[in-house]
This record gives structure tokens, sequence and C-alpha cells, in this order.
């Protein structure tokens, strides 16, 4: 049995987190905010009540409809994103093993159904954090918003990468606003995939994404700074410029 009153969320004690759940559980798209203001503020801090309410989110997401899945996948894939990895003593990953397991299956399920590009990137995301896969459980939005800001490794000008519907560049400057001078980028070919550029191509692939798969073959190509010419790898320069 959790003891909340021991564990701690955004606003100081958890003991009001167990209520919370409920009414979440009964409204999901109504309460969700206020579960993330509590158990995982800008998506991007969890607390020990975030990860020891991740049974209960097992349990609405297996027992709930396809609406509320979709909500609790949100809500775990943000707070399991925080945890530290498994070769940090007492990761919860590994302490919460059991429904982060139920959890990536649901999440695995749902995403060979899903269809529209934002919901498909988000739960892949929560996939990946499910399995411990850092960086990227985070970093994969510029495929559907379709851009990435990195800087170049030799001159370290702010360089936006394009990776969008119709085209593939890279430029130093607000491409919005003007005409500017683009570097095209250059994906990498299929066969030189690997591992999980490998892995999230052929997965988009399979589930219908063929936007998102020749997305990630750019993601995982290469770039050349349009200020200075200087070829880079444009997956290491977002890697790089990522903090936890």
């Amino acid at each position: 049995m959790t003891d909340w009153s021991r564990l701690t969320d955004a606003c100081g004690s958890a003991e009001h987190v167990p209520g919370l759940l409920d009414r979440f559980e009964a409204n999901p798209s109504g309460v969700w905010s206020e579960l993330m203001d509590h158990l995982c503020p800008q998506l991007d801090t969890a607390f020990t009540a975030s990860f020891a309410a991740l049974p209960r989110l097992a349990e609405i997401a297996t027992a709930g409809s396809q609406e509320t899945l979709g909500w609790v996948l949100l809500a775990a894939g943000a707070i399991v994103a925080c945890s530290p990895g498994l070769s940090e003593p007492d990761s919860p990953l590994a302490l919460f093993s059991a429904p982060i397991a139920v959890l990536h299956g649901l999440a695995d399920r749902r995403l060979s159904q899903t269809v529209e590009v934002e919901e498909y990137v988000n739960l892949l995301q929560a996939l990946l954090s499910f399995e411990g896969v850092e960086v990227w459980d985070r970093c994969l939005d510029g495929l559907q918003t379709g851009e990435y800001e990195v800087d170049c490794p030799y001159c370290g000008v702010n360089v936006f990468v394009v990776i969008g519907q119709d085209d593939f560049f890279c430029c130093s400057d607000d491409y919005a606003l003007r005409e500017v001078q683009k570097s095209p980028l250059q994906p990498a070919r299929v066969q030189e995939l690997e591992g999980l550029p490998r892995r999230l191509f052929t997965r988009a692939m399979a589930d219908g994404q063929e936007g998102l798969a020749y997305g990630v073959r750019y993601l995982f190509g290469r770039a050349a700074c349009p200020d200075c010419g200087t070829e880079f790898s444009v997956a290491e320069r977002v890697v790089a410029g990522w903090s936890p």
C-alpha cells in the first residue's frame, strides 16, 4: 500500500494524488492538465509521487476507453521520460518495471493504429521512454514540427534544420520571414541505417507513416553549415544540444 503522505509532487505533499487520479479516470481530457501540473509540470520534471502513480495509470489505461488510453500514455510517457536510467541506483524504470511493461504493450498496439502524425510521434516518444531510451524519447518532435535548431560544431552559428513536407535544407537565418541562403540536407541511405535509426524507419514504414520514415533518413543524415561549410551529422548536433 502506497503511503502518499510520505511522497511529494510539484505542490508538496502527495496526499491528494489518489483523489486526483480518481478524477482523472472519470474525466481524462478535463483533468489531464491539472494532473500534469502536479505530477510532471512542463512535461520535464517528475517527483516521487509521479512514479508512484504509474501502477494506477496502467490500471486506468487497461480498463479505460481508447480516448482514455491516449491521455494516459501521454501522461505516463512524460513521467517515465524524467526517470534516471536503469544504471542509476533505485531507478524508477526498475522499481516500476511491471506497470511500465503494461504501458509499453498498450503504446505499442496503439501506435500501429494511429494515423494522425502528431499523435504518432507522441506515442513513439512514449514507447521509447518506457524502454529507457534517452534523448530520443523527447527529441523526435522535430519530425512532426518540421524543424530542429542546432549549433554548427565549427563556427557555433545557430542553424535551422528543416525537415519539411516538400523541402529539406538548413539555413542560419529566419527562413519564415525572408529569402535565405539554404544548404540542402543529405539523407542517410536506408542501407546505412542501424540500431535505433533503422528501427524508427522500419516501424514508421510498417505503420504507414511513410512521410515520417522519410524524415528519419534526414534526421540521421548530414548537413553543411551555410555560413562556414562545415559538414555535420544532424542527429549528433540534436543530441549535443539536448539537456535533461
